[in-house]
């Protein structure tokens, strides 16, 4: 497995570059990455690809149409590559872009797999930011060395162009990491807000169904004295008390509405009817 180290090396009069390109996928909406080697000599430029990005024959195709370009040697077919590298990161931050947008409105919308979306979505930007910032200081080291060996003004100014440009990708690739990063905790400041909210709606609804409890056990009990008494007195044994007393019957029932009477105004004082 090759070393994730992206940068130019010099081996005599040969220098190597290796180039990390991306391209944005509409369809899965996700960053599909490259490489490009790219060998550099006094009087040759050899080119490998890895993957489908940057199309290095439209690079080609500019530099045969533009002469003047071409006349400044092989650096000015590293400066095409590079700058093309570099134009290819513009959809990508656009399409990255739509995507953080996207996810801030599901957000704010109560979508439940949003988390896992900006997790997917942090791990693309990082794998972006790791392609995209060692380009700057690659290009620096190319700006310092065409000044030390005498590489053409003209040429030297377009090198400090993709620099610019570069720099512009990187520190909008650190934006959007960080401000993934605040939309995960905001993400979950809601998602903790929402259970909170649930929990203490099952809390409520747990003590409303205890005071329902209450109501019916307290009505339960006071309908089960006079039951108890009635049940009792119903019995028709010969030899019970008061069986044959003139006020057994009003003794009887005032003795159930005492009780009644009794247990409801227990269980009004106790907050259960």
């Amino acid at each position: 497995m090759r070393p994730e180290v992206y940068g130019e090396v010099s081996y005599g009069e040969t220098l190597f570059v290796v180039l990390r390109a991306a391209r944005y996928l509409d369809r899965p909406e996700t960053v599909e990455f490259g490489e490009v080697h790219v060998f550099v000599g006094p009087d040759f430029v050899v080119t490998v690809r890895h993957g489908e990005a940057p199309d290095v024959g439209e690079v080609r195709g500019r530099m045969e149409r533009d002469s003047d370009l071409l006349r400044r040697g092989p650096e000015a077919i590293l400066y095409a590559i590079m700058d093309r590298v570099v134009d290819d990161y513009a959809p990508v931050v656009a399409g990255l872009e739509n995507d953080i947008d996207e996810i801030e409105t599901e957000v704010f919308g109560g979508n439940a797999g949003v988390s896992r979306r900006t997790y997917e979505l942090s791990r693309e930007v990082i794998e972006f930011q790791r392609a995209v910032k060692p380009l700057s200081g690659m290009l620096a080291g190319l700006i310092a060395g065409s000044e030390k060996y005498g590489v053409d003004p003209e040429l030297q100014r377009y090198l400090r162009d993709v620099q610019d440009h570069a720099i512009q990708v990187t520190e909008r690739a650190a934006g959007f990491r960080e401000l993934l990063q605040n939309i995960l905790s905001v993400n979950l400041s809601l998602v903790g807000l929402q259970q909170n909210e649930e929990v203490k709606a099952l809390t409520e609804a747990s003590i409303a169904q205890n005071d329902e409890v209450k109501k019916i056990s307290g009505w339960a009990a006071i309908l089960f004295a006079p039951t108890l008494i009635a049940g009792i007195y119903g019995m028709n044994f010969d030899h019970m008390p008061e069986l044959h007393w003139l006020f057994g019957y009003p003794f009887a029932l005032a003795l159930m509405l005492l009780a009644s009477v009794s247990l409801y105004l227990v269980f009004k004082r106790r907050g259960w009817l």
